[in-house]
């Protein structure tokens, strides 16, 4: 008698700079998906059935993962019991092992939980060093870690009235990059929170009197359309920078058209972090 599988929900975390994003890609690519690792390590456990990740939250080549989240079905050989909890990830981190992927937790769920549509939120932040004139004076523990926007200081001020606009329900058509999904996906997201506060750098007491900043910005929704987190922030530098004035957000958000959002404006991929996926 064939036993049923049982399924997990798993929390695991990145650094994001050497995948291709977190979803998985064709293994002849010189960049390949986290999810390939994943699978790859949870292939060492044996299963009766390959294991596949449903991940709840894309994230893209460069971005990391402080917390994302992915259900799993495991079905063992007859006579051989569920895996505990804390059993799979220890045997998961084993396989892992060469990876800056790890996994933090494993919870046993129904099998009607699905780790993409069962979240409630999931919370951005994003990390921007202020200070810097030129990119060679970036702490080299920040490399790839936060984004130093050209021209030294910003407008904090004007970027919190800014960041006001975008709180609430909204198209954000603008704000979003075309992709093959677009005309299949409502651009209409709910943004519950959107903060920038001061932050704290990697070993930034050490080198305080260089007199750079970090900065956070946090995005909370249930859900984001394709690089909306990298376009707001973007928006938000811009008017740091003088470039846009805070009412421009909203003037962009009602034009409602991808093609209206500033040339290269888009904030790189390096600062971004998916903070958390909540349930």
């Amino acid at each position: 008698m064939v036993s049923s599988p049982t399924r997990y929900l798993v929390f695991f975390q990145y650094f994001g700079t050497k995948y291709s994003g977190v979803m998985e890609t064709s293994n002849d690519q010189s960049m390949v998906g986290v999810q390939n690792y994943l699978e790859k390590a949870a292939q060492n456990l044996k299963p009766v059935v390959p294991i596949k990740f449903c991940i709840s939250s894309r994230t893209d080549t460069g971005v990391h993962a402080l917390c994302n989240s992915a259900h799993l079905d495991i079905q063992r050989a007859p006579g051989k019991p569920a895996f505990s909890e804390k059993q799979l990830v220890y045997s998961l981190n084993y396989h892992l092992k060469p990876e800056p992927i790890r996994i933090l937790n494993a919870y046993r769920v129904t099998n009607s939980f699905h780790a993409r549509f069962s979240a409630l939120s999931r919370t951005y932040i994003y990390r921007l060093l202020m200070g810097c004139t030129h990119y060679s004076e970036i702490p080299v523990f920040e490399r790839d870690l936060c984004w130093a926007p050209t021209g030294g200081y910003l407008n904090v001020p004007a970027m919190q009235d800014a960041a006001q606009f975008l709180l609430g329900t909204h198209d954000f058509s603008t704000f979003r990059s075309l992709n093959s999904e677009t005309p299949f996906q409502s651009p209409v997201r709910t943004i519950l929170q959107a903060d920038i506060r001061p932050s704290s750098g990697f070993l930034s007491q050490h080198y305080e009197h260089r007199g750079l900043e970090f900065w956070e910005l946090k995005f909370r929704s249930r859900s984001f359309v394709y690089r909306q987190v990298r376009r707001m922030v973007g928006a938000l530098v811009a008017v740091g920078q003088g470039k846009l004035t805070p009412h421009h957000i909203k003037e962009l958000l009602e034009i409602k058209d991808s093609r209206a959002f500033p040339s290269n404006a888009m904030a790189p991929p390096s600062g971004l972090f998916l903070k958390s996926v909540e349930y």
